[in-house]
């Protein structure tokens, strides 16, 4: 339950800190007071959205802050799943800055706006002014009725297996769209990989080629130069070899008196045998060394292939044009498999699709099951507040799957004897609503754990003897939950356990709201002003007494 709200620079409010207690506590006021200010600060602990115009002075930050007794709700594991410190009595902040940051905290540990919104999901419900138009919302009148016949649990398990089907549904018919679109483009790519395939492509044979055309193409010349080489070295006439041979003797005639002339020997001897062992081989390269143009053609028509294939595919090297080819057949054989990977989801999607669908059934035999008692109750305590003609009936329409089952809810509603009952966008009057709406809070509040349901005027439209059971009604619901209500009629004021009351109150350079718990006597004198107004007469106060006694 909600123990304690604090406020600071909000709207028309410096500074207000309030206590709540048990059972039923009624706020009122004059209009324009600011009681519904307070509904605004409430939701910023429920994680809706503002901005700097919500700050009363534009230099200061806005401070929200509710204390909860959480202590009977069973939210541990909530805290444990968002790494949170547990507290019995629990504090839920929220600060807005003057340049608009919003900052939200759960026991001073920052936290996500969504976190606070599920927290305060199991904590508090609140009903705005507006909320009754939620009637004409078929989703929320699905919610009702998921809500009377507890299907909280059988619901999520639902939503959780949709959201499966739906996700495999997206991944079949993402690849689906895939596979189409690479069959379309399989022919060109079964086309590359074949010309890669028949070229016969082999590492290093580039250069190799590249090396006998360079030899093919200048036999003459190598011929004529290993010839050159040849003739220089080991002609009949004063050939290279004679001649070290000559100079080799020389050296030799010197040794025995010319020691150091030994060495000169010795290495012409060297070179005079490595001269001979050169003009050799180069004799052999002369004689295997001939002028092939059918070699050399074929040499230039593999040279022409390749350097086509490595400019057609962008490639700089045979090995380029290898690993293309690699990545292409990966490709064809990835499209052949598409079909395998359509099979196995499109099982998958069919095994899930009758998971959902059993989940549905027994959602829809539920809710099926739950509207006979559902219309029975609600027309009981519609006609108790004041519509003794009414009919209720819920319409339950078969539907697609859908994130909400299968079923499609529609509130049929009549107020008045012989009047067929008709959806209730077309028939129910703001007052009419408000006892609608208030009856299902009532019927849902017996379903729910909810520790606090906080109502804003949500007795629109009535006065009167209906204004007196609405509230009736509303003092039951404060039996079993904290309830906090927003009132313009004393006969719901009346039932308070505790009154609180919001006013103005205007210095010279402001003005600002105030709150206040109401003693006994000024609850009398504040339910005889809402009686008769400024002028508050004798019979007003004894009316207020009345209804206070009451």
């Amino acid at each position: 339950m909600l123990k304690s709200l604090k406020i600071q620079n909000y709207a028309l409010i410096d500074e207000i800190s309030v206590d709540f207690e048990q059972g039923l506590t009624i706020i009122t006021g004059e209009t324009g007071a600011g009681k519904s200010i307070l509904i605004g600060a409430l939701s910023l602990l429920t994680g809706s959205r503002t901005d700097i115009s919500v700050l009363k002075d534009k230099k200061k930050k806005c401070v929200v802050e509710g204390i909860f007794d959480i202590s009977r709700y069973n939210l541990q594991k909530f805290f444990e799943d968002y790494d949170l410190d547990y507290e019995d009595i629990t504090f839920i902040r929220r600060e807005i800055s003057p340049t608009g940051r919003s900052r939200a905290f759960v026991n001073d540990t920052p936290v996500a706006l969504n976190v606070i919104r599920e927290l305060t999901s199991h904590l508090i419900d609140i009903h705005s002014q507006h909320d009754n138009l939620l009637l004409n919302n078929p989703n929320y009148q699905l919610d009702v009725l998921d809500a009377y016949a507890d299907n909280s649990a059988l619901l999520q398990e639902y939503t959780r297996e949709y959201n499966v089907l739906q996700d495999i549904k997206k991944q079949l018919s993402d690849l689906q769209e895939k596979a189409e679109k690479e069959k379309q483009e399989a022919d060109y790519y079964q086309y590359q990989f074949d010309q890669l395939e028949q070229a016969n492509l082999k590492p290093g044979e580039l250069e190799e080629l590249e090396e006998d055309h360079r030899r093919l193409s200048h036999t003459e010349e190598i011929k004529n130069a290993l010839g050159q080489i040849t003739y220089l070295l080991n002609n009949e006439d004063n050939s290279a070899i004679d001649m070290i041979r000559q100079a080799q003797r020389a050296a030799g005639q010197i040794t025995d008196f010319f020691p150091r002339a030994q060495e000169l020997a010795q290495r012409l001897e060297s070179s005079y045998l490595e001269l001979q062992d050169i003009a050799s081989e180069a004799e052999v390269l002369f004689n295997d060394v001939e002028y092939d143009p059918d070699r050399l053609e074929i040499v230039n028509q593999r040279l022409d292939q390749l350097y086509e294939l490595m400019h057609k595919f962008s490639a700089s090297s045979i090995d380029d044009l290898l690993q293309i080819k690699q990545d292409l057949e990966q490709k064809l054989l990835s499209i052949t498999s598409y079909d395998e990977q359509i099979r196995k989801l499109q099982a998958q999607a069919e095994e899930q699709q009758n998971a959902v669908q059993k989940l549905a059934d027994e959602l829809s035999k539920r809710r099926l099951g739950s509207k006979p008692k559902f219309e029975k109750e609600i027309l009981l305590l519609i006609k108790d507040l004041g519509m003794p003609n009414a009919s209720f009936e819920v319409m339950i329409e078969k539907t697609d799957l859908s994130p909400h089952g299968q079923d499609r809810i529609t509130f049929f509603f009549s107020a008045n004897k012989k009047i067929d009952p008709q959806p209730i966008t077309k028939v129910a009057s703001g007052g009419e609503l408000s006892r609608l709406m208030l009856a299902i809070k009532y019927i849902v509040s017996q379903s729910r754990t909810l520790p606090t349901i906080i109502f804003d005027e949500i007795d629109t439209g009535v006065s009167g003897e209906i204004a007196d059971r609405m509230g009736q009604l509303i003092k039951k619901i404060a039996s079993r939950l904290q309830v906090i209500d927003i009132t313009h009629l004393p006969q719901i004021a009346a039932k308070a356990d505790t009154h609180l009351l919001v006013y103005k109150e205007e210095s010279q350079d402001t003005t600002s709201t105030k709150i206040k718990v109401l003693s006994d006597q000024e609850r009398i004198q504040e339910i005889a002003k809402m009686l008769s107004g400024e002028q508050i007469t004798e019979a007003a106060i004894e009316h207020a007494r009345h209804l206070l006694s009451g």
